[in-house]
């Protein structure tokens, strides 16, 4: 059960490195019509969230090598990841889906968030 832990907990912090990174260098114009003027407060707050986003990556590289030590807090962990998905459905229930590729995406995250916190409870 920890090797498994152990795997899920990395491939979400490649995930979130992989995924900060990319929303911190294209911050919110790269989203958003080219017509469209400079927001800057609305990039400032993507590169932030994508900040978190990366920072969260170096919290779950640190609970994968550390996953016989973690006890409790795995079921955060999992929340987190959890939540994640959760909010790409709330996204989708008051806007439409972004497509199917992004759909997949919640349904991985959702399924991780859910396999983390129960392999925890398994060991």
């Amino acid at each position: 059960m920890t090797l498994s832990l152990t795997i899920l907990l990395g491939l979400v912090a490649l995930i979130c490195f992989l995924g900060g990174l990319n929303i911190i260098f294209k911050g919110a114009m790269h989203f958003l019509p080219k017509e469209q003027p400079a927001q800057p407060i609305l990039d400032n707050l993507v590169r932030f969230l994508g900040g978190i986003y990366f920072g969260c990556g170096f919290l779950l590289a640190y609970s994968a090598f550390h996953a016989e030590e973690l006890g409790n807090i795995t079921y955060f962990l999992g929340i987190v990841v959890l939540f994640s998905g959760l909010g790409r459905l709330f996204s989708r229930y008051k806007l439409g889906s972004a497509g199917r590729y992004f759909d997949f995406i919640m349904i991985v995250e959702m399924l991780l968030g859910l396999s983390i916190i129960l392999l925890a409870w398994l060991r």
